[in-house]
């Protein structure tokens, strides 16, 4: 016997179909259908409740695999029914996105921790914990690091994104891999902001006038000595360089929060993310958490906030969006399991940072 802590996500269980089935639109039409899930599950005891409500459907229990492995056989069409939580639906949407949500199959429920239930003090500070980490804004940070904006992204958008894994990415692997490598940081990460910024296209030009894989501006690559900004080796080479000098200018920032701290001055300029700091010092808020920025940079859209901010107006929801998308793309090619059989060593003269190894920190 067990004892659950307070509800802390809201959760439904959905039935995930190929994106091509049209066949299921409520539970009712999961008559004849035969639906796979993993043994020892809440899904059987949901299945077997509509069973008894007289929707005649066959359960096919698997004892050795996970939701995530059928929610893939589902994509491949090897199975064509599987039933998973809309939490680690929505997760593996982004590996497979031809695995899509049907319908619900049941009301909105919360996940909790189970304990055993002579244990009180356990389940109090469980309880406890929760509830700080709600107020001090660690659970949003975590919440965010694995689901912010799993949803935004269409089928187009990650079928794009996987193909290009494939098509592009690999002409741009050994540079990546070298520069990443030189400056401490984990290779998938500049490749996920490559995409983000360019699609791994070396002629994008944005609308203000960045250009190339990484998106330089022209002065900023000046001043990093580029000489040709089209030139993948010199773009890639200048945009890891640019990312690293922002990653030490923050240095009172630690872990995480120094990372994407640095990625949205990337985005939107260094200037902007001072003023956000400022603001977050008014509010008594952290100035050195990404918590507290995602609540003080979008208050530079507002005229109130901006008049005061010495680098005026800034688009304050980008840099959110942004470092929401690289760690989803990030994420997308750690999973994916992506490895080059190449990897570039760093020049014996030169000094890694072995301090700010990226992946130990995102891991």
């Amino acid at each position: 016997w067990v004892s659950f802590s307070n509800g802390y996500m809201p959760i439904q269980q959905y039935v995930i179909v190929h994106r091509n089935n049209r066949s299921i639109r409520c539970p009712e039409d999961l008559a004849g259908k035969t639906v796979h899930i993993r043994e020892g599950t809440s899904y059987e005891e949901r299945l077997n409740l509509l069973k008894n409500k007289g929707i005649d459907l066959e359960i096919n229990l698997h004892d050795d695999l996970p939701t995530e492995e059928l929610i893939r056989q589902v994509a491949e069409g090897k199975i064509e029914v599987t039933i998973a939580d809309s939490n680690i639906a929505l997760l593996n949407q982004r590996y497979y996105p031809q695995a899509v949500l049907a319908c619900p199959i049941s009301e909105q429920e919360f996940l909790g921790w189970a304990v055993n239930r002579n244990a009180r003090n356990l389940l109090y500070r469980i309880n406890c914990f929760f509830k700080t980490i709600k107020e001090n804004g660690k659970f949003n940070e975590i919440y965010n690091k694995y689901y912010a904006n799993i949803d935004t992204f269409d089928y187009v958008d990650l079928r794009a994104y996987h193909r290009r894994l494939k098509t592009r990415l690999p002409n741009y692997k050994e540079i990546i891999m070298e520069a990443a490598d030189y400056h401490g940081f984990d290779w998938r990460l500049i490749a996920a902001q490559m995409y983000q910024e360019s699609h791994f296209n070396p002629d994008a030009q944005s609308h203000s006038g960045a250009k190339g894989l990484m998106q330089l501006t022209s002065p900023t690559a000046s001043s990093l000595g580029v000489e040709n900004i089209l030139n993948p080796e010199q773009n890639i080479n200048a945009g890891v360089q640019h990312l690293k000098s922002l990653y030490d200018y923050f240095g009172k920032a630690k872990g995480l929060n120094r990372l994407f701290i640095a990625l949205a001055a990337y985005n939107v300029g260094q200037g902007h993310i001072l003023d956000a700091q400022n603001i977050a010092r008014e509010m008594n808020l952290d100035p050195n958490k990404w918590s507290s920025l995602s609540i003080t940079l979008p208050l530079l859209t507002y005229h109130k906030y901006y008049k005061k901010a010495t680098y005026g107006y800034c688009r304050g929801t980008q840099p959110i969006e942004y470092i929401n998308k690289i760690m989803i793309y990030y994420d997308i090619l750690k999973r994916q399991g992506i490895e080059f059989k190449t990897y570039a060593k760093p020049n014996k003269e030169k000094k890694v940072d072995k301090k700010i190894r990226i992946a130990q920190q995102m891991d």
